[in-house]
């Protein structure tokens, strides 16, 4: 597929800007290239397909302004292969990508087009082997796609010859440049001969960009095919205001429940959210995968494959992680959190909508964002329908029908009358929620992939090494350079700042702070996990079985994810007590003969201060003997005379509903 654009489709269902006025067969190419053309079943090319072609083909420079989704890399591959010589070994082209990902993409999308005119094009980017790169190098390719930081290392090895490259491009220019890879991109075009072609294609040109690349082409043509004002048609897009009744994760959960959308990429602001919405979206049932600069190379490919092969309904990511990633007939965009620049909003929901279909953008939003919710309205004519956040008991009840429905449907046609009896020694025996759980997962994961297989979608290649992968250590390759903001984030995708010492990461902001690159607490990420599945948020809930320390596991790997760590005050695996987590400065001090308890138990149970008291005197703990509680979201502080200390102590350990009951002296 040509960036994913569906060229079979009839002309006239798309909008001007997504098809031209003339076929494949209007334009002078190459019988082999036609072939590989009409095997894919495409008939019209895009306008800046069709635009871009007899310029490149005449050996003019050219920058190119043109819309997410509009398919820039065929415009700019099919003049290339069309010029390229069959058979050359030798590097003609050499294209830069802003992330690993692109990268990829672009390389396996020239390749397609090149099946039958004997061009080799090689992907390097950072993350990879090496070795196995040189090798590819070695062997001989006509093309180059690369990320900067790792194209320049082989430069500088000598492993990348560029004395007979012909052409140079630039994809997704405005952010390669945003990230700060100036630097490299300027080296790496001085390495290029005098009179090679620069092809500059790019969703957005600004001013200062252009005139950085004009030092480097000639004559250039200009192609804007997109207005002043980067907008993006043919997406609804949705407000739903954050209630502070419940975690930020459960009103995620409910609006999903809402739309049921069949798949989606969350966009969070920093690594920590991708981390807790993907443990909290399976814990609830629902299959998702995070995409962070966290990952090492091969897991990052293996989650791809997995949403593109339809295993997996939900990707959350980061944005310079999804930056260039498309994923065929995308119909929701989910923005956990508004990014801080109301540009990137633009780039987000651009991953849907593609190429004039219709798509949704639903947006959960705060208080401190509506600086950028104002700027979209008012500076990019952005018209939100504004929806109420449905209520718990309305979700719980949308979430039970769905679920039994596919139940129903799986069931109609198929023999289990064997397994009644089974069924009903299941609901006697005391551990029947959890197996009942463990079953519906295993129907719902199958049901998935099965489906994935109905719609012809690959199987997942057989994995050798164990699925469960240490990460590698941040900072490995120069391919992503870091900007200012989220610097840990950017770093862990390229390597080093202009001074050579990797970027340090500002902290993420917590959810009561401003700002709108939000990150997570520990108690913030305790009570939504603790929260289970979509039940109301007054009532207790029982969460699915865990580790013993009351950690919720990630599939694909065998230790927690960062930010979820145990509880503070709740025992490790190996019995020992964690360091409690110290409470703000705010906290009142003991009294003078009174001492202050930390418990384990807070609002997130739903328990007030009452509740509390109860709860302790329930478990054995001396009645009528606190003085005061400060309740917090997953734990409280109690006050009581120090000579009940010892009784109150006494009761760690003990049971409280589905939770044991943690409690010992604050540190002061």
């Amino acid at each position: 597929m040509i960036d994913n654009v569906p060229l079979a489709e009839a002309p006239s269902d798309r909008p001007q800007e997504y098809v031209a006025d003339i076929g494949f067969d209007d334009l002078k190419m190459s019988p082999e290239l036609r072939r590989a053309i009409a095997e894919r079943g495409y008939t019209n090319p895009t306008p800046v397909q069709a635009k871009a072609f007899g310029p490149v083909m005449d050996g003019r420079d050219l920058i190119v302004r043109s819309k997410t989704g509009t398919g820039k890399t065929a415009a700019f591959g099919l003049p290339l292969l069309e010029k390229i010589p069959m058979g050359t070994r030798e590097v003609q082209a050499l294209i830069m990508c802003p992330t690993r990902e692109l990268a990829i993409q672009v390389a396996a999308e020239l390749s397609a087009l090149a099946k039958y005119r004997d061009v080799q094009v090689a992907a390097i980017y950072g993350g990879a082997s090496m070795s196995q790169q040189e090798d590819a190098l070695e062997s001989g390719a006509a093309i180059i796609v690369g990320t900067p930081g790792r194209v320049y290392d082989h430069i500088r090895r000598k492993n990348l010859k560029l004395e007979h490259c012909r052409f140079g491009v630039l994809d997704e220019a405005d952010e390669m440049l945003n990230q700060g890879f100036y630097e490299e991109v300027t080296r790496i075009l001085d390495c290029l001969p005098k009179d090679r072609q620069v092809l500059l294609f790019s969703a957005t040109v600004p001013e200062d960009i252009q005139r950085l690349i004009s030092k480097y082409t000639t004559d250039a043509e200009t192609l804007l095919l997109s207005g002043d004002v980067f907008t993006v048609d043919h997406i609804n897009h949705v407000r739903y205001d954050v209630s502070d009744a419940y975690p930020k994760p459960r009103n995620l959960i409910y609006v999903l429940e809402m739309h049921e959308p069949e798949n989606a990429i969350i966009f969070c602001n920093t690594r920590d959210d991708t981390e807790l919405v993907t443990a909290v979206l399976n814990r609830n049932g629902f299959d998702a995968e995070l995409l962070n600069g966290d990952l090492p190379q091969k897991e990052r490919e293996r989650v791809m494959g997995r949403i593109k092969r339809g295993e997996v309904a939900f990707m959350v990511a980061t944005d310079l992680a999804a930056r260039g990633i498309d994923i065929s007939d995308l119909g929701h965009v989910i923005n956990y959190s508004l990014p801080e620049d109301p540009a990137v909003y633009l780039h987000r929901v651009g991953r849907t909508g593609r190429i004039g279909k219709k798509g949704t953008a639903l947006n959960l939003i705060s208080g401190r964002e509506l600086t950028t919710f104002t700027t979209l309205e008012k500076k990019y004519g952005i018209n939100f329908e504004r929806r109420a956040m449905p209520s718990p008991e309305e979700a719980v009840s949308r979430w039970t029908e769905r679920h039994v429905k596919e139940i129903k449907e799986g069931a109609s046609g198929s023999i289990y009358e064997g397994f009644i009896g089974l069924a009903g020694q299941l609901k006697l025996r005391p551990d029947a929620d959890d197996l009942i759980a463990f079953l519906l997962k295993s129907y719902f994961t199958a049901r998935r992939k099965e489906k994935a297989r109905a719609a012809g979608m690959p199987e997942e290649p057989v994995r050798h090494e164990p699925k469960s992968e240490k990460f590698e250590s941040r900072g490995r390759g120069r391919d992503d350079k870091p900007r200012r903001s989220d610097r840990k984030e950017r770093a862990a995708w390229g390597e080093k700042s202009e001074g050579g010492a990797p970027e340090r990461e500002r902290p993420p902001r917590r959810e009561g702070g401003g700002g709108g690159s939000k990150g997570t607490s520990d108690r913030e990420l305790f009570a939504a996990l603790q929260a289970g599945g979509p039940v109301p948020a007054n009532q207790p809930s029982t969460p699915a079985p865990s580790a013993d320390d009351g950690t919720v596991r990630s599939e694909r790997t065998d230790r927690p994810p960062r930010g979820e760590r145990p509880e503070r005050g709740e025992r490790g695996e190996r019995g020992e007590r964690p360091r409690r987590e110290r409470g703000p400065s705010s906290h009142r001090a003991p009294e003078a003969g009174q001492a202050r308890l930390w418990v384990n138990l807070g609002k997130v149970g739903g328990l007030d201060a009452a509740g509390l008291t109860a709860a302790l005197e329930a478990a054995g703990a001396p009645g009528g003997r606190v003085q005061h509680v400060e309740l917090l979201n997953a734990f409280s502080y109690v006050f009581v005379p120090e000579g009940d200390v010892e009784g109150f102590v006494a009761v760690d350990g003990k049971p409280h509903g589905p939770r044991t009951i943690k409690i010992e002296r604050a540190r002061q």
